[in-house]
């Protein structure tokens, strides 16, 4: 006779943030979010180029559904990122492209790792086509993750993240940070000083990921989710921003 085999127990952490956020009905994860402007943003057919994509994110996954995917990065190891068509090291400040290349540009979780930020913002515009839009995704600085981040060493940063952040899907490896592109203000100096005309720029906060390490952290970072999206007076400091800047066409 076999004995029946066991059924596994779902974590505390999934289970409270299925009641707290994903059996809400209309609720998205921050992720998916980020997709459906990407989906909403990028015109059909387009050719992308996912800036950081590393060897593997939900990101490349979706951009790469429904759109043709380039990767550019600082690690030779993303080369081996399944849903990329090409990849390119990224070894200097200048993009191995040639002008007007792309149709899109993305970046998820990487400007916070940009140490000059207007260097960055012009070699995306000097590649994307007139009328092209590069979306991204990045913590803002002014969230007490961010705030804790950016005041503290990268030892640091590395040691307690991974730990924070628990088995949060799409975590990524931890890499210097600088966030100078990481608050609503400086996204719009600095695309404007690029050239680019900012189609959106939205603050988000969604589930506490960094709070799976125990259940204080997590109420706590459900009670400051609650209260940073009711109020609109405090939505500059709500967890990332997802933007969308567009070089405008002739």
């Amino acid at each position: 006779m076999i004995a029946p085999s066991k059924v596994q127990e779902p974590s505390w952490s999934d289970r409270w943030l299925n009641y707290w956020y994903r059996d809400r009905p209309g609720w998205i994860d921050g992720t998916r979010a980020f997709h459906a402007l990407c989906r909403t943003a990028i015109p059909c057919d387009a050719e992308i180029l996912e800036v950081g994509p590393g060897v593997g994110n939900p990101t490349s996954a979706f951009l790469s559904s429904l759109w043709t995917v380039h990767g550019l990065d600082v690690d030779p190891a993303a080369a081996r990122n399944p849903s990329l068509r090409s990849f390119h090291v990224l070894s200097g400040p200048t993009y191995p492209f040639p002008d007007e290349t792309f149709d899109a540009v993305v970046s998820d979780y990487v400007v916070e790792h940009v140490k000059n930020p207007s260097e960055h913002l012009r070699e995306v515009f000097r590649v994307l086509v007139p009328g092209g839009v590069y979306a991204l995704r990045t913590p803002n600085v002014l969230h007490y993750v961010g705030m804790v981040a950016a005041v503290t060493p990268h030892w640091f940063h590395a040691l307690v993240s991974g730990r924070l952040r628990g088995h949060a899907q799409g975590a990524h490896e931890i890499f210097p940070t600088f966030y100078r592109l990481n608050t609503s203000r400086a996204i719009d100096r600095h695309a404007l000083d690029a050239g680019f005309r900012i189609r959106s720029v939205e603050m988000v906060e969604k589930e506490p990921s960094y709070g799976l390490a125990s259940r204080a952290l997590f109420v706590a970072g459900v009670t400051y989710e609650r209260v940073v999206n009711r109020f609109v007076a405090l939505a500059n400091f709500r967890a990332n921003i997802f933007a969308v800047l567009e070089k405008p066409a002739p």
